[in-house]
């Protein structure tokens, strides 16, 4: 976190990097499938639905998505509608008696550790611990400590510099004046689009401890008097009133669908008539059958949050469900981009 000018931009792509981070757990899923799952050599012989895939193997919905979604991406499994199955590659290389199979390569994978926690995932579709000496729970828990929210804001921030900047080359808020940035961390989203915008003027709705963090950056980046903190839980608290655009950066794929939609009616419900909803994160295509890079970054949030990826056909579902009426969608950067709704003038 600093002072830097957020109207400057780097020379350079960072995009290659966060790629590395974002993905790492996407190998040790697909190791799981093999070795623990022999999904392929199942789907070999059958076409499936994702909840006979989980039947089957004894998994559960959420991490089972992220993993076909992954075997898609890799040319391992076909979708069809709502069915799965094989493909030649995974017949040949990872089918059971296959003379080109890979299992035995892979079998030397089966009691890597963080193999067997992806396996404790799909199984019981509960996070795992974050990976951090300073958390023994959940992303969620672990945020209620002073020390890890201090960790983990640090790092979406710095992260955020470069993705919000991003997103306020593409986003037009001209004729929009006051911005609520729901769960918005440090804020730097809502810098990046104020330091962009003369006429805009932004609100972070956090909880504790993160409240006291944003307040402290932002004043950091010269910014209090054009970014406001509330503290308040996004679910149970009223937003603050007198909003024309919410902003939902990097919020919903921490939550599974129940609480995203929560998220999206109470925004719908919140904003004046006109008003306009972004949601901002890296999504999935419609068909869910890419960009890889956001297949494989679903897997770490199927691993240590409640949330996954979503396509955008299930975004512009949930919003056109509670109201939201022309809906767009454009990439911004960095793998990531945007889903911008208006709630309708009557």
């Amino acid at each position: 976190m600093g002072t830097m000018d957020l109207t400057q931009r780097p020379q350079t792509d960072p995009t290659a990097l966060l790629r590395y981070r974002d993905g790492i757990y996407a190998a040790d899923f697909l190791a799981c499938g093999i070795v623990h799952l022999d999904l392929f050599s199942w789907l070999a012989e059958r076409e499936a639905s994702l909840g006979e895939i989980c039947e089957h193997c004894g998994i559960c919905e959420r991490p089972a998505d992220v993993l076909l979604t992954l075997a898609c991406v890799n040319g391992l499994v076909t979708r069809r509608g709502d069915r799965f199955s094989a493909t030649e590659l995974a017949r040949e290389h990872l089918g059971e008696g296959s003379p080109w199979s890979l299992g035995s390569y892979f079998a030397s994978l089966v009691d890597r550790p963080v193999v067997k926690e992806v396996l404790t995932v799909l199984k019981t579709g509960r996070p795992a611990n974050w990976e951090s000496g300073m958390a023994d729970a959940d992303w969620q828990e672990s945020m209620e400590s002073e020390d890890f929210a201090e960790m983990f804001t640090a790092a979406m921030d710095c992260r955020g510099v470069f993705l919000g900047q991003r997103l306020a080359d593409e986003l037009n808020l001209d004729g929009s004046e006051r911005l609520l940035d729901i769960g918005g961390g440090s804020g730097v989203y809502a810098c990046c689009l104020v330091a962009g915008n003369s006429r805009l003027r932004a609100t972070v709705f956090e909880k504790q401890p993160v409240d006291r963090i944003a307040r402290r950056t932002i004043a950091e980046r010269a910014l209090g008097e054009r970014v406001a903190v509330v503290e308040g839980d996004m679910f149970k608290d009223p937003y603050p009133a007198d909003h024309d655009v919410h902003l939902l950066s990097n919020v919903l794929h921490d939550w599974d669908v129940p609480e995203v939609e929560a998220l999206l009616a109470k925004s719908y419900a919140a904003l004046p008539a006109g008003g306009l909803l972004v949601a901002h994160e890296a999504f999935l295509n419609a068909e869910k059958t890419g960009p890889r890079a956001v297949a494989e970054y679903s897997t770490i949030l199927v691993s240590i949050t409640k949330g996954r990826c979503y396509g955008t056909g299930e975004i512009r579902d949930y919003m056109g469900r509670v109201g939201f009426v022309d809906v767009s969608h454009f990439e911004t950067g960095g793998d990531r981009s945007a889903i911008m709704a208006r709630k309708p003038w009557s």
